[in-house]
């Protein structure tokens, strides 16, 4: 497989858009908090022109003498906005009266109004890096996921029925609107290439547990599982490919599991033709929280010294060291204190 090169210069505005973005909080549209603010504003516009254009009498233009209603807006707009311009000003005193008691209080209202929105927008700046850099201290032993297509979606999905927290997946994929489709189910995103190293560290990789890689193209899940591994020696790498020929590669690049979506899929097919049940069971086992599920846990205490028939689960493999055993293996039994055990056991219902 030949892997494409990858010029930096060509990807400098990329870098401008290479951000993390959180779950958004519930606030509401942005859109609609201004269109509410502009909204009130005019509000008090209007009804410092009926205020002044009543009581129109009060007041003196020096350009003619008479404040019709163009002039009871132009000044209403004036005085709001603190602007002044003094060519209409109230002589009578029940005008002078007005603006004391109405037209001030409109006025700062109309202050508060434009100046609250200033101060709401960086309130929302500072809260939004207060969170970053909260989420950014807190978080360790997370799962990163590379591509958040049909492959990274269901994987987890798995991982959830399996009890991994939404705080504790980080999304990484080019596309912003994938990012955004993350962000909406609960997960944070980091947008970017995950081939490039500030990428993978923006999503903390270099303090994650595990990586799952499921990207659209090989190439590109060979160069991830390069990165994510110099970045972090003792993570658990999974990653996918679609030709069983890449495989090796992807080994040698430092997966620990390589999982061929092709052949997978293929292999699933031709089991239904010769046994829908079959294929069915294969498919109830490997998608968690329905029906059986497969589990790898530690051996306990009572099951120390014990052959695989005897625990209480059906045990499928025996995992000792590096070697996975069969459960039939002369060499599976008797279990040891730090073996663990691939069994089939029923689902555990949703909480």
């Amino acid at each position: 497989m030949k892997l494409p090169a990858h010029d930096s210069a060509a990807r400098e505005p990329e870098d401008r858009g290479l951000r993390v973005q959180l779950p958004h909080l519930v606030v509401g549209s942005p859109l609609r908090q201004v269109g509410r603010r502009v909204l009130l504003a005019l509000l008090v516009l209007v009804a410092t022109v009926a205020i002044v254009y009543v009581d129109r009498e009060g007041y003196h233009d020096n350009a003619d003498g008479r404040v019709d209603f163009l002039d009871s807006v132009y000044y209403s707009t004036v005085t709001l906005s603190t602007t002044g311009y003094g060519d209409i000003v109230p002589h009578s005193d029940s005008a002078r009266l007005t603006n004391i008691l109405l037209v001030t209080p409109l006025r700062v209202l109309f202050l508060i109004i434009l100046v609250g929105t200033t101060l709401e927008v960086l309130t929302e700046r500072t809260r939004e890096q207060y969170r970053l850099n909260r989420w950014r201290s807190a978080l360790r032993d997370h799962t990163v996921v590379v591509g958040f297509g049909t492959k990274g979606r269901s994987a987890v999905q798995t991982l959830r029925a399996t009890g991994l927290p939404k705080d504790r997946v980080v999304v990484v994929d080019p596309n912003p609107k994938v990012i955004e489709a993350a962000n909406s189910e609960g997960f944070v995103g980091v947008v970017g290439d995950a081939t490039r190293s500030d990428v993978l560290l923006r999503a903390e990789a270099q303090r994650a547990r595990q990586f799952v890689i499921a990207t659209q193209r090989d190439d590109t899940a060979v160069l991830v599982t390069l990165t994510a591994r110099q970045l972090n020696k003792g993570a658990n790498i999974v990653a996918a490919v679609r030709e069983e020929e890449n495989a090796p590669l992807l080994r040698q690049s430092g997966a620990d599991a390589v999982i061929t979506s092709a052949s997978a899929a293929g292999r699933l097919l031709g089991m239904s033709v010769q046994s829908p049940s079959a294929g069915a069971v294969i498919e109830d086992l490997i998608q968690q929280g329905t029906g059986l599920d497969l589990v790898e846990r530690t051996v306990v205490k009572a099951e120390v010294g014990r052959s695989v028939r005897e625990t209480d689960d059906l045990v499928v493999s025996v995992l000792r060291g590096h070697r996975l055993l069969g459960y039939d293996d002369p060499e599976a039994s008797p279990l040891q204190a730090t073996d663990r055990l691939i069994t089939i056991v029923r689902a555990r219902p949703p909480e």
